[in-house]
């Protein structure tokens, strides 16, 4: 069950807000502009009807899938978002065997407060890497190295962030991180602090001076030159973008506008996965994120042509209420609510997730 006594995820993210302090509140919940995109990502998936199948025979289901080869329990991974320690003290580490006890695969963010060979340590199940390109060209792909030597099975590598959005929560909170916390990941390169700025949030100065702007497809054939992981291009919303990550040798990729954290206007998720989905024809894996609180919002993904969805916020909500009990509870709880939506939409099997429930 959720922790604190939560019943749904909106009593989750109000439990939360409680024990956060406002700055890390804001950093988590927060959009870019005028939160358009953030609220519409969620409100895009509570419009798409299920019609549901009757007499169909599923009295047992089975919620369990594969990604890039791999057993999951269900079709629902754990996004990559950052600076853990900022919502409990165990941080990653809490995120990781939470993901770890669900059966599922935890994507771990370049910006997190813990090294990727802790986490990897950490976890006794599947864990991606996700990938900022920064400037310092050395730097990453001694980041690259690292995530490889310690067990990360794929890379996602997020295209969407030329610059941060602009997110006036954190700037009216000057967003830094406190004392003692660093971007692990990037401390011994030099790249560790996001400090306080006047006027400006820490870390939208951190990645104008530190990341990439000019990150282009190229790179991705540079990446892959570096490392023998499977790529997975996380950040886009067209179908043309997919096509070239699949020409440029992408294994999956996930539609994703960055959690309304980006460009405010562009598309919710769920208006752009199906076409995506379409152009594809399944040569590669499609996951998609932004905007899922529900198992029904999954199975809705899953119908437009999703491999499995990213959960992120969630996640961050139970952690600040319960750390590792409280981000396994939310994954838990997701299990079982996408085999109860599973029994009454008629579906056995993630397979029997289709088109037509759509129609």
């Amino acid at each position: 069950m959720l922790p604190g006594g939560a019943l749904n995820p909106g009593e989750l993210e109000r439990l939360a807000r409680e024990r956060l302090s406002p700055l890390a509140y804001d950093y988590y919940a927060s959009g870019a502009h005028d939160e358009h995109t953030l609220r519409e990502n969620e409100a895009a998936w509570s419009r798409i009807a299920l019609h549901y199948r009757v007499l169909t025979g599923a009295g047992s289901r089975d919620t369990s899938t594969t990604v890039l080869g791999t057993r999951v329990a269900m079709p629902v991974l754990v996004a990559p978002t950052a600076f853990h320690k900022l919502a409990c003290e165990g941080g990653e580490l809490a995120t990781a065997r939470a993901a770890s006890r669900a059966g599922t695969v935890m994507i771990l963010s370049s910006l997190s407060n813990t090294g990727v060979e802790e986490v990897c340590d950490a976890a006794t199940g599947p864990v991606w890497f996700q990938l900022y390109v920064y400037r310092d060209r050395e730097a990453t792909a001694a980041l690259v190295a690292r995530a490889e030597a310690a067990g990360a099975r794929a890379l996602v590598l997020t295209v969407d962030a030329p610059l941060l959005g602009r997110r006036e929560r954190d700037v009216r909170n000057r967003f830094h991180l406190p004392p003692g916390l660093l971007v692990e990941n990037m401390s011994a390169a030099g790249h560790g602090d996001v400090e306080l700025q006047d006027a400006e949030s820490g870390l939208a100065a951190y990645v104008a001076a530190k990341l990439d702007p000019s990150l282009g497809w190229k790179d991705v054939a540079w990446l892959k030159s570096i490392t023998c992981l499977p790529i997975v291009v996380k950040g886009l919303v067209r179908p043309d973008d997919a096509l070239r990550a699949i020409d440029h040798g992408a294994s999956a990729v996930v539609v994703s506008n960055h959690g309304g954290r980006q460009l405010d206007g562009a598309p919710a998720t769920a208006t752009v996965l199906g076409p995506v989905a379409d152009a594809v024809q399944g040569r590669i894996e499609v996951l998609v994120d932004g905007g899922l609180r529900r198992a029904t919002d999954v199975l809705r993904a899953m119908a437009l042509g999703a491999r499995a969805v990213l959960l992120g916020r969630p996640i961050l909500w139970g952690l600040a209420v319960a750390g590792e009990e409280g981000a396994f509870g939310v994954l838990d709880t997701m299990r079982e609510d996408l085999d109860h939506a599973m029994a009454l939409s008629g579906c056995g099997t993630v397979a029997e997730v289709t088109r037509d429930l759509l129609t």
